[in-house]
């Protein structure tokens, strides 16, 4: 018998000896709950007895991990029993050219939830269907990372409302058609977290959720491998708690205390969160942090493989209880490393970094080459998964492309990247770009990028220096960027404040709790005085706005874009990206301020017609001339 088998086989007899203590609390639709929970077991049992086989008490554990399923079973709305049996029928719905995404803070946005509820018919203009709310749970202050540091996973700020208000609002949002999407946090909870605060009095169960040492000496040997991921804020990875007198596991910062997985209640309790937002009607989880929730002494303690088998373990629950729920993970690590977390077994979606980095690199270099040779690579996703392409988010450009890549066609990572860091902090002769440094590591000269779209494409130095064409360039290569993530296959995702050119606030600054994070600088309150001009394409923000909806309009009406069959291919011209997208569309970008041609060739190998039509600009064309594309231009080509 092989190991599989075997597990196979305890898995069944597992199953049978346990649900006799539970199943007569099954009240809601059994026979749905048990089709589903016969077709997961063996997976939900085989990861975590991978996990857990050897703690002493695995079959307690593995009890308490189906109740908390057949729990949230029972708690689960009818209207998102409904969906879930839709979703089942049509389990790749998010593979579609109608998916948009938005992200926004509820309360920069809009103040609060019921705010957010009167905004609905602006997400409607600029055709959302994919709406992520950056962490609105009740957090320290002021130090809250952004609403990253947890205390309460049921409960809402109260500042933005009560979580009733979000559950009315999910369901607000699906009626219009669009999912709400929400953050997971598990890797760490807040200091204030009931879990810690208990820890803190000295229960030792609960100082076992976490990672507590009574001296320096294991975070010592720990530290050797360990990487600094804030250093400015947060140097080291463990902070002392002198009312316990131990040293607890801080990957971040000081308050956000980092969960021990290797602890299988500690499993079961984050499930129970996971599910409880699950229940609220959320549709996607947006995985935070996915590299760092296992440790193992010895290694960087990042991408191990529990990591992958304890995500793997809750996407078999969730399938189980709310199968209409996606994840989507953030890993902003080496690509092979992103690529690893991507499957439909583990996460479906996933950010793509890679692509983001690589698209400013482009602008930075004029030069696509790069950006061609690792989307060739690495853009190809298993089958049922798709990227979520963005620009910017909330969170800070670090240069994540594969060095290995670089090398390959005779780039020096490091020194590219030292390049990279002073064109966008605005520190190279010619440069269009007002980013700021974040976490400066004076060791290895690491840095990553702070800085709205607008400002990092040249917006706000336009504006400042009151020149016309710059202003001019600076919209074309805000445009040119998001073309691509609109038309390369996958989620596009609009940080919203970019579509009415938003650029850098520096009133941080002057503020506590965020002046030691330039993040805020890319954390504006949203201007709503500004969005009013919109539709004046006389204004920066009508200009900005219009031509951004009207590409999303055009995606909408173009099936070829929720293909995830994407092929990148050189011009001939390193100005110019190419790309062919489920066959029938073939894309061209010139990431450079001077008129580029390609021979005809190019693209009349993608068609047997003599002619193309443009999408965008609805203009036909020879298929097999050369093609002139006027600074910054990029077309969309219909060719079958």
């Amino acid at each position: 018998m092989t190991h599989q088998e075997w597990l196979a086989q305890e898995a069944q007899r597992t199953l049978k000896r346990l649900l006799p203590r539970v199943e007569q609390d099954i009240t809601q639709d059994r026979a749905t709950f048990m089709r589903r929970l016969d077709e997961r077991w063996e997976s939900i049992f085989s990861l975590l007895h991978g996990l857990y086989g050897t703690y002493y008490d695995f079959f307690y554990a593995l009890e308490n991990v189906l109740a908390t399923m057949i729990v949230m079973h029972n708690a689960r709305p009818a209207d998102l029993r409904q969906l879930d049996t839709e979703r089942e029928q049509h389990t790749t719905w998010y593979q579609s050219e109608k998916m948009m995404g938005g992200v926004c803070y509820v309360d920069l946005f809009a103040d609060n939830l019921e705010g957010l509820r009167g905004k609905l018919p602006y997400f409607k203009e600029l055709g959302l269907t994919y709406l992520h709310l950056m962490p609105l749970f009740r957090a320290p202050e002021p130090n809250s990372d952004g609403g990253y540091a947890i205390s309460d996973y049921r409960q809402v700020n109260p500042k933005l409302g009560t979580m009733k208000q979000l559950a009315e609002l999910a369901k607000d949002f699906r009626a219009e058609g669009i999912s709400l999407v929400l953050d997971f946090v598990f890797n760490h909870t807040s200091n204030e977290h009931e879990w810690a605060l208990k820890a803190l009095a000295g229960d030792e169960e609960y100082q076992a959720y976490y990672y507590m040492f009574p001296d320096r000496n294991l975070p010592d040997q720990y530290e050797r491998t360990l990487r600094e991921v804030f250093p400015e804020q947060s140097p080291r990875n463990f902070t002392y708690q002198p009312s316990v007198n131990k040293w607890v596991w801080t990957t971040f910062r000081d308050f956000q205390w980092d969960l021990n997985y290797s602890n299988p209640m500690v499993f079961n309790a984050m499930l129970g969160e996971l599910l409880f937002l699950a229940n609220q009607g959320v549709e996607v989880i947006r995985l935070d942090a996915v590299a760092f929730i296992w440790k193992q002494m010895g290694t960087s303690c990042e991408s191990l493989p529990q990591a992958h088998q304890i995500i793997r373990a809750y996407n078999a629950v969730i399938r189980a209880v709310a199968p209409s729920l996606l994840f989507k993970s953030e890993a902003i690590v080496h690509p092979d490393m992103v690529a690893s977390y991507i499957s439909e077994d583990e996460s479906p979606l996933s950010y793509n970094p890679t692509l983001m980095a690589l698209l400013w690199e482009a602008l930075a270099t004029r030069d696509t080459t790069l950006l061609n040779y690792s989307m060739q690579r690495r853009f190809g996703l298993p089958d049922n998964c798709a990227w979520v392409n963005y620009v910017r988010v909330h969170d800070d450009i670090g240069w994540t492309f594969a060095d290995e890549d670089a090398r390959d066609i005779g780039i020096d990572g490091y020194w590219h990247r030292q390049f990279l860091n002073k064109f966008y902090i605005g520190n190279f002769e010619g440069s269009f770009a007002r980013g700021i440094p974040f976490n400066y590591n004076p060791v290895n000269q690491d840095m990553r990028i702070s800085g709205m779209a607008a400002s990092l494409a040249g917006v706000e130095l336009a504006l400042s220096l009151n020149s016309d064409l710059m202003l001019e360039h600076s919209v074309k290569r805000f445009l040119l960027i998001h073309s691509v993530i609109l038309s390369a296959g996958g989620i596009p995702l609009l940080y919203l404040g970019d579509e009415i050119a938003t650029i850098n606030d520096y009133g941080y600054l002057k503020v506590d709790g965020k002046r030691d994070d330039s993040r805020w600088a890319h954390r504006p309150k949203f201007d709503w005085k500004r969005a009013a001009n919109r539709h004046d394409r006389s204004t920066l923000e009508g200009q900005m706005f219009s031509q951004l909806t009207d590409l999303i309009s055009v995606r909408k009406e173009t099936p070829a874009f929720g293909s995830g069959d994407t092929t990148f291919f050189f011009t001939g011209n390193k100005h110019i990206l190419g790309y062919v997208i489920g066959g029938e569309v073939v894309v061209i970008a010139n990431f450079s301020e001077y008129q580029q041609s390609i021979e005809g060739m190019v693209v009349g190998a993608y068609t047997e017609h003599a002619t193309v039509t443009d999408l965008i600009t609805g203009r036909t064309l020879p298929a097999h001339a050369p093609q002139a594309l006027q600074p910054y231009e990029f077309m969309w080509l219909k060719v079958n």
